[in-house]
């Protein structure tokens, strides 16, 4: 085990360091927004208040990747299977840079492979959570509709 501030473990990641799964790189994200603890549970304490939302990332298959869909974003189905029991799958023959070009309402994780995650967000969050920051494990920038 090894202490890292969550900047910190992005960079390992990025680095192949470490890995972990698509919902925690997106929540390292989110922790990217808070400089110290106490201000992360200072934002915690008055938002708890708030309510929270059930979510279930849904995959898209990519011509050369993935897209896991998040609640927000216009691809996102309206009835997500929240059980797996439709075992609802989404394919295009398109490929990701491609998806990223044409989209314009985002909120999502692209996975390019096991190492290369990156995550787009431009909705507002709702009961006052906080978004993650945009973080990109390779070079790619479709960030010129955001």
């Amino acid at each position: 085990f090894q202490w890292s501030s969550p900047p910190e473990a992005i960079e390992r990641f990025k680095s192949q360091e470490l890995w972990f799964p698509p919902p925690q790189f997106y929540e390292f994200c989110r922790l990217c927004n808070f400089s110290s603890l106490r201000e992360l549970q200072q934002f915690s304490s008055v938002r708890a208040l708030e309510g929270c939302e059930r979510w279930m990332p849904v995959m898209l298959s990519a011509a050369d990747g993935f897209i896991q869909l998040l609640p927000g974003d216009e691809l996102y189905p309206e009835d997500p299977d929240y059980t797996g029991e439709k075992k609802m799958i989404m394919s295009t023959d398109k490929k990701v840079e491609d998806l990223m070009k044409e989209g314009g309402i985002f909120h999502r994780i692209v996975i390019k492979n096991i190492n290369n995650l990156a995550v787009y967000v431009n909705i507002q969050a709702k009961y006052k959570h906080i978004n993650p920051l945009m973080m990109n494990c390779d070079n790619s920038d479709y960030n010129s509709r955001l």
